[in-house]
């Protein structure tokens, strides 16, 4: 008997919330595939239907997020001017728990890699000189600032609107810190 499409992905679906939360509170080498079990309501052998282990399941995760960069990306037809462009995709409900735990204390640097090699400098309309010996280090900066003030966002609750926080990115890059220091 076929189990239904629904009912695998509603399954798979549970185990990865489950995991997102435990990754958001401890790292990963203390998340077990039992307590992932036991809080998904299911035992260890259905589990291994889904992934292999641990490391598979948070591969399907950080996966499942850049694909989803990607479609969204693809449906607005935008061509990614922006690292906020592709931040902005993020922002999605949906995306919440998924982002809080790989952009958490105890996520891993390797997912802030991967975003990093998915936004290439074609993607990027950054008025930096070409094959220049500092061009990898001004990519970086970009880069890096975007996805930490990203991942700040997100840790304080996304306390402001997402407006403001794009508008003050944008700014930041525009004008620099100095317009915010007091006189």
């Amino acid at each position: 008997m076929k189990k239904q499409p629904e009912i695998t992905e509603k399954t798979r679906q549970m185990f990865i919330e489950v995991f997102c939360e435990l990754y958001s509170q401890k790292p990963i080498e203390k998340i077990s595939i039992r307590e992932i079990a036991n809080k998904s309501g299911y035992n260890r052998s259905t589990f291994y239907q889904y992934f292999a282990d641990i490391y598979e399941l948070l591969d399907s995760v950080e996966n499942d997020l850049l694909n989803d960069i990607k479609k969204e990306l693809a449906n607005k037809e935008l061509s990614m001017h922006t690292v906020q462009d592709a931040l902005y995709c993020l922002d999605k409900r949906e995306h919440l728990l998924v982002l809080s735990a790989l952009l958490g204390d105890y996520g891993s640097t390797r997912f802030l890699k991967r975003i990093k090699k998915e936004i290439t400098l074609h993607q990027l309309e950054l008025d930096v000189p070409q094959n220049h010996s500092f061009t990898p280090y001004l990519i970086e900066f970009y880069l890096t600032t975007s996805l930490s003030l990203f991942r700040l966002w997100l840790q304080r609750q996304k306390d402001l609107s997402s407006e403001e926080f794009f508008k003050l990115v944008e700014n930041l890059y525009s004008r620099g810190i100095t317009p915010y220091f007091k006189e």
